[in-house]
């Protein structure tokens, strides 16, 4: 018997590939009709190579403002700093460019500025509860109107995910945010970018995405009552 079972779309609107991150970016942006863009990025592709200058030159006076000071594993702390930057910079829209950190700080930003988040213990609020029926789901919040487009520099895949990381100091545990509008609306795929990427975060980045390949798949197989032979 055929395992049965049901796929779930999230808000994501397209994929994009094939044409340069600036170029790509800036269509969407005339398609989403936003005016005030914020880049959160990589830090070193903005200070060491020309990648973002050139989006933010092809952007114009849409570009609002930019935010390259997420540290891995997208702690508390830069959330909030880059959340007031871009409540400062009056943001309509998040671009990230850069690998999951970045990623998942741009979706944490998203609900920080849907819901007046202003310390990095406020975020507590935001944590996940569960459910009468026992499922882990969103608190009762107000759904980001921010939406974020996002230019992935590794494979971490959470581009494609409705789930952001974020790491609580105070226990030095990373705690999984979740609403299904912070997926980003569009993702970026441009070979090109990545280039900068050091080899070795290129090579993780794959091992990782080989493991939760295969996690995913014992997880399925588990829950469908099948087995590998």
């Amino acid at each position: 018997m055929l395992p049965s079972g049901r796929v779930l779309f999230g808000q994501m609107d397209e994929v994009v590939f094939g044409k340069p991150a600036a170029e790509a970016i800036v269509a969407q942006v005339d398609r989403l009709g936003k005016t005030r863009v914020f880049l959160m990025v990589s830090n070193s592709l903005n200070r060491k190579t020309d990648e973002i200058d050139k989006i933010r030159r092809a952007l114009g006076r849409r570009c609002a403002g930019t935010f390259d000071q997420m540290p891995a594993h997208t702690p508390r702390a830069a959330v909030i700093e880059a959340t007031e930057a871009a409540r400062a910079a009056q943001a309509d829209l998040i671009v990230t460019i850069g690998g999951g950190s970045i990623t998942d700080g741009g979706k944490a930003v998203q609900m920080c500025l849907a819901n007046d988040i202003r310390s990095p213990e406020a975020i507590d609020k935001l944590r996940p509860v569960r459910g009468a029926n026992g499922a882990v789901g969103p608190p009762p919040m107000n759904p980001p109107t921010v939406r974020q487009i996002s230019v992935p520099t590794t494979l971490s895949a959470g581009d494609f995910s409705a789930l952001a990381g974020v790491t609580d100091e105070r226990t030095k545990v990373k705690e999984l945010l979740r609403h299904p509008r912070i997926m980003p609306s569009a993702v970026v795929l441009d070979p090109a970018i990545t280039l900068h990427t050091p080899e070795w975060l290129s090579r993780l980045g794959f091992v990782r995405w080989i493991i939760a390949s295969k996690a995913s798949a014992r997880m399925k197989r588990m829950s469908s009552g099948t087995r590998r032979r």
